[in-house]
């Protein structure tokens, strides 16, 4: 790519700073929107919506029962307009001190493996909201939370009764994840609950003391587009006051101590030996610049009696972390305990100041520290990329995998943490785009203290892998011996047609049977005991089919070329009825573009045609109820190959894959050329934009939470390493606002008003709208009160349902 000069860049920066003005000034000059009741479509697309969902599945740590979580129907928009606190980076319910918008499941059911038979958990509070849910490591007990209007509240089931009751006074808080974690004696667990005799929450003092003041001093400090930030002092005071708790060790008879002083603690986890905690708790500064997971950090070891017996690292306020996909803050990261050991710290530093751009042939140690925590740390691993994660296993095994964003490579490591001195061994050396060579992920299972270690063979020679096996015939899930010694594996089974079939756990201790999820095109998910010896199969689960009423819909794989000679892939569907050869049909495509480094990669195959037919309310699925087709997921890579980068040909890319889909499903006869529609959610919102401004394929477009203006993300998007700065014409050719004045089609967008995702500000519509709108194109905005990126109210999800069958009737189906 030419670079460019500084008068060139000055000029594009003149032109977006115009370009936004005139936004800004059509908001100001645009007619009163209409305030509308919600909506609701057709039938057949309310009984998607309502349809009953699947439950969740747990397996217990002995392996002898599933635990069957209900989960509940869409919530109301009354449930979703309950007050909410949008501040550092979290969204809070300050009745309960949780998550605002988190799910929960409704009832709890056991499933005897063995003798098939289901015990419903009793003891339940009416209606209850269960989160949290947790297995004691000896699988006596079920551990989880339950949300009132006011509270979160520990309860505890006892397995062998299937009798559930509640386990303290003290309230929970949940604003951190799960809020407790069970010590390894199965007796107790570690609980964050609110400090006693909290008082009552700060108020807001509606005349201010002073400007809000922020200062840049020279440092570099760029940032990402964060959304729900501090705002100012009584913002900070809120987050102050809603996010600190106390430990404390709570007993499953409900005995109760608390450990320690109160903090803005993030995390707590008992050693495997359950005699230290180790805690990681936030203080001030903080910032109004990035979330609550940069702000300063201290991280260290409690004794069981809530007393600091070693400090790890006190991290500074982290706002200047680099930018790139591979940058990370300094200081200890990803710390946690061993899983194999009684009680030995593993974190990570990075050795390159956390900065991508740094040249450094170690970027990452990965360190080991065993109680008393006294001495220097213990080099585990000397890693050339950025550290990615490790997986512990028995009798001094673990694997470390590291990984680099811009090559797209990963490589996992055999390290012996009881000889830190070996050498480390290279087991896979991969690219992470090349699904066909993907030796697939360890198996694990926890151990006596309930952490996840590596499942291995008798003689601990091997491990085992399961991956979902893709190829050229689609996605074959699989399950591997892999001997550590000679790196060969043999195949234990395999998925194949007409079913689908994935590896969930080993069923019984000697590794003999499997636990897997099977499925067909027209047979739901359910759960099966796979004899391998035998080849023996039982059906455990007997979840019905959610939308009878499209059972009869069909699916095909499709696999066409675009015209660089890039392998691409789609699925099509076609609605209930509809025959094949009888004539054209209008077409809904639903996409979402990616970044690829290798065009090998780009144009592997991806799916399988033996998959259930799972239709999601917010996808494109539902509208086969209504007489369309849909091609969905086809593949739009953008390739930057070598020194190359993707987005530099994102438009001439994103154009080729559109037109190669409309030649497909149009060679086929199913689909008519001037009755097919785009859209997509999110990244596929831009790409809808975009495809609307640079082609003329589509007879209209559906946007839905999308970023138009990439001038508004300046610190980089999606896969896009490169500031504004250092690629503005990237950035203005990319952006559909900057192009709003070639949209002829029209498109609809839907946004919600609380979108909190990185970049997709709701301002990103509502500015490209007006543009649209003051170049005379035919445009509809629909904003959706209380909803953020995805949309979860049953109202918002039924009207947004009615806002895409309208436009596609008008638009598509009845153009003419």
């Amino acid at each position: 790519m030419r670079s460019i000069t500084r008068s060139e860049r000055r000029r594009f920066g003149v032109l977006c700073a115009v370009l936004l003005i005139g936004a800004v000034s059509s908001v100001y000059a645009q007619a009163p929107a209409t305030e509308a009741t919600y909506r609701v479509p057709s039938q057949a697309l309310v009984n998607i919506v309502d349809a009953a969902p699947t439950p969740a599945v747990s397996v217990s740590p002995d392996r002898s029962r599933l635990l069957l979580m209900a989960r509940p129907a869409l919530p109301t928009i009354e449930e979703l307009s309950q007050p909410e606190l949008r501040i550092a980076g979290i969204r809070i319910n300050p009745r309960t001190n949780g998550p605002s918008r988190s799910g929960h499941y409704t009832g709890l059911t056991l499933l005897d493996l063995e003798s098939n038979e289901k015990t419903a958990i009793a003891g339940l509070p009416a209606e209850p909201k269960i989160s949290s849910v947790s297995w004691s490591p000896d699988g006596a007990h079920i551990a989880f939370a339950v949300s009132d209007k006011d509270h979160i509240q520990l309860w505890i089931a006892d397995v062998a009764t299937a009798k559930a009751g509640r386990s303290t006074a003290a309230e929970l808080n949940g604003l951190f994840g799960q809020p407790f974690t069970w010590f390894p004696d199965s007796k107790s667990l570690l609980v964050r609950v609110i400090p006693a005799d909290r008082p009552a929450p700060p108020s807001e003092n509606l005349v201010p003391s002073g400007p809000i003041i922020q200062e840049a001093l020279g440092k570099t400090a760029a940032a990402r587009t964060y959304q729900d930030l501090l705002e100012d002092t009584h913002d900070e005071a809120l987050f102050e006051y809603y996010a600190t708790s106390q430990l404390a060790r709570i007993n499953v008879n409900g005995e109760m101590r608390r450990l320690g002083p109160p903090g803005i603690i993030r995390r707590a986890t008992p050693s495997p030996d359950g005699r230290n905690l180790l805690v990681e708790s936030y203080s001030r500064p903080f910032s109004y610049l990035v979330p609550h997971y940069r702000f300063p950090l201290s991280i260290g070891v409690w004794d069981r009696d809530g007393k600091v017996a070693f400090s790890l690292a006190e991290l500074p306020l982290a706002e200047d972390v680099p930018i790139g996909r591979s940058a990370t803050r300094t200081g200890p990261r990803s710390v946690s305990w061993r899983a194999d050991a009684p009680a030995t710290l593993a974190w990570v530093e990075a050795q390159d100041r956390g900065d991508p751009r740094v040249e450094a042939e170690v970027r990452d140690h990965v360190l080991l520290l065993e109680a008393p925590f006294q001495g220097e740390p213990l080099v585990l691993a000397r890693l050339a990329s950025r550290f990615a994660g490790m997986t512990w296993g028995t009798d001094d095994l673990a694997l470390v995998s590291e990984y680099w964003w811009s090559t797209r490579r990963s490589k996992t490591w055999i390290v012996q943490p009881g000889r830190v001195d070996a050498t480390q061994e290279l087991l896979f050396d991969r690219s992470i785009e090349d699904r066909y060579n993907d030796p697939g992920s360890p198996v694990t299972e926890p151990n006596k203290t309930g952490h996840r270690v590596l499942v291995t063979s008798e003689d601990g020679d091997a491990i085992f892998l399961a991956g979902a096996g893709a190829s050229p015939e689609g996605d074959r899930p699989f399950l591997d011996r892999l001997n550590l010694e000679s790196k060969h594996s043999t195949r234990l089974w395999r998925s194949s047609g007409p079913n689908y079939e994935s590896f969930v756990a080993f069923a019984d201790a000697d590794r003999n049977t499997l636990l897997t999820r099977r499925e067909s095109p027209k047979d739901p998910p359910n759960y099966f005991l796979r004899d391998l010896a035998g080849g023996s199969l039982a059906k455990v689960t007997e979840f019905p089919h959610p939308y009878p009423q499209l059972r009869d819909v069909e699916k095909e794989i499709l696999r066409y070329e675009r015209k660089d000679g890039t392998m691409l892939t789609a699925t099509l569907y076609l609605p209930p009825g509809y025959k094949r050869g009888s004539g054209p049909i209008p077409v809904l495509m639903w996409a979402y573009p990616r970044e690829y480094k290798s065009a090998e990669a780009a144009g592997q195959m991806r799916g399988s045609p033996y998959r259930f037919n799972a239709i999601s309310p917010r996808g494109a699925l539902p509208h086969l109820a209504e007489g369309y087709a849909v091609l969905d997921g086809p593949t739009m890579p953008i390739i930057g190959e070598g020194d190359a980068e993707p987005n530099d040909s994102y438009i001439e890319q994103l154009v080729a894959s559109a037109e190669a889909a409309v030649d497909e499903v149009v060679l086929l006869g199913v689909g008519d050329p001037e009755r097919i529609a785009i859209g997509g959610h999110s990244y596929g919102a831009f790409m809808t934009a975009n495809l609307l401004a640079h082609s003329d394929l589509f007879a209209a477009g559906i946007a839905r939470s999308g970023a138009y203006n990439r001038t508004l993300t300046p610190f980089g998007f999606q896969a896009e390493e490169r500031t504004y700065w250092e690629a503005p014409e990237v950035y203005f050719e990319m952006s559909p606002f900057m192009h709003a004045d070639d949209v002829k089609e029209p498109i609809l967008l839907i946004h919600g008003q609380l979108d909190n995702n990185s970049g997709t500000f709701p301002i990103q519509s509502e500015r490209y709208f007006n543009a649209l709108r003051g170049h005379g194109a035919t445009a509809r905005l629909v904003m959706l009160p209380a909803e953020s990126h995805g949309y979860a109210a049953r109202e918002s999800v039924l009207h947004m349902l009615w806002e895409q069958s309208e436009w596609l009737s008008k638009y598509v189906k009845n153009k003419d």
